[in-house]
């Protein structure tokens, strides 16, 4: 059928609209984030997903979302979200600092290795552990979620540097040097006597890293420790989960002396979405006194089997039905980037979220979200290629070089 004059007109305005339509829609900011979140190798540096691994409902393979409620992170969630790769901490509460407390601590280690391994090996159609960035490339081209592992809290090495290296060779990339309580390494953020920072056998520890070609993870650490690590290491160091001391007073983050020394070392922090360390909480005293009971009932979740940290673990997210918190959102946590950013520059900033751990604010409360910090990026400005630096290639760029250095 041929088309007179005043219809091909039609019809060629109809089609020109179409199409203005379309690149408009392809222009927005949504779009142009989703594209960028896609096609950029995405990597969370911290979660405790592990926590999960003795919960008889969770399952990883699955989407949890409806079954484990509040857990944060699985396999199809993280494709859902466009997450590519996500480090598993084996995460040891500090106990006893004794020969006793020591064997413990690397015994229950050894165990969530397992775990992770076990859960790993069981999906392995749709997921891989990684120890090199070479290694997780490979299996994103597979379709495979990637698997990184860290150890949280050097408790389980005690005074053995023989310990480091076993980690090593189990597959943990980084050591958070220490977590809430001082132990043989460091002296922690959140203990009290924690000026002296690394001990003798914590310069130790951090020299045999860096020969393992290991990175040394500084979150949680006090002050002191952490300025005697980015003066003795001889390689970059990371803070897999921390946030700016300047945004939200609290001593797990820091400060911007510490951020520009983490820069000259060529290190990255990785920013943290745990609410508490984002934005500090609005006072709730029946929340903190119900946290309180709830530790002392459940030994402060030391020395607990499975199932007892099952029912710790349900007691301790009821105080979230209970006293419900009002948590930073997405925007306060790239107020964080924009300040690290700032301080630190763009080439030493990442994320790492804290999920199944605490981590979680409004607008992204488990790993099936995370495509809302890169929007919120795109509005502030942030180039693609300075996107695909934060979601992952600075972290990468860390673990190339300190794999460099090793045996040095």
């Amino acid at each position: 059928m041929k088309l007179d004059y005043r219809s091909f007109l039609l019809l060629a305005y109809s089609l020109l609209v179409v199409n203005t339509i379309s690149a408009q829609k392809s222009n927005t900011p949504e779009a142009k984030a989703a594209r960028i979140h896609q096609s950029a190798f995405t990597v969370d540096s911290h979660t405790d997903t592990p926590l999960n691994f003795s919960n008889k409902k969770f399952d990883i393979a699955k989407d949890n979302s409806q079954t484990a409620v509040r857990s944060c992170v699985d396999f199809p969630r993280m494709r859902k979200g466009g997450l590519d790769a996500v480090f598993f901490a084996v995460f040891i509460g500090q106990g006893p600092r004794t020969a006793e407390g020591n064997a413990k601590a690397k015994a229950k280690s050894e165990t969530i290795f397992d775990s992770i391994y076990a859960s790993v090996n069981r999906n392995s159609a749709v997921s891989g552990i990684a120890t090199t960035p070479e290694e997780a490339k490979k299996l994103v081209k597979q379709n495979k979620s990637v698997v990184f592992i860290g150890l949280e809290n050097g408790y389980p090495v005690g005074n053995e540097l023989s310990n480091v290296k076993h980690f090593y060779e189990r597959g943990a990339r980084y050591i958070t040097l220490c977590h809430t309580k001082n132990n043989d390494i460091c002296t922690s953020s959140t203990d009290t006597a924690n000026t002296k920072g690394l001990s003798n056998f914590g310069k130790e520890v951090v020299v045999e890293m860096n020969r393992l070609g290991m990175m040394i993870d500084v979150s949680h650490v006090s002050d002191q420790s952490f300025y005697d690590v980015v003066k003795l290491s001889k390689t970059p160091v990371i803070a897999s989960h921390s946030c700016a001391r300047a945004l939200c007073d609290n001593p797990r983050n820091l400060t911007d002396e510490m951020l520009v020394a983490l820069a000259a070392n060529n290190g990255v922090v990785q920013m943290c979405i745990l609410s508490d360390y984002v934005k500090k909480p609005l006072p709730n005293p029946e929340r903190d006194s119900a946290r309180m009971e709830v530790r002392k009932k459940h030994n402060n979740f030391q020395d607990l089997t499975d199932a007892q940290w099952e029912v710790a673990s349900a007691d301790w997210h009821s105080i979230d039905e209970n006293f419900p918190q009002k948590l930073a959102n997405v925007s306060d946590v790239v107020d964080h980037i924009d300040h690290m950013v700032k301080i630190a520059g763009i080439d030493h900033v990442g994320i790492g979220t804290d999920f199944d751990g605490g981590g979680g604010v409004d607008g992204c409360k488990d790993v099936s979200q995370m495509g809302n910090i890169t929007l919120e990026l795109v509005k502030r400005g942030y180039s693609e290629k300075d996107i695909k630096k934060i979601w992952g290639e600075n972290l990468m760029r860390v673990m190339k070089q300190v794999d460099k250095v090793k045996g040095s």
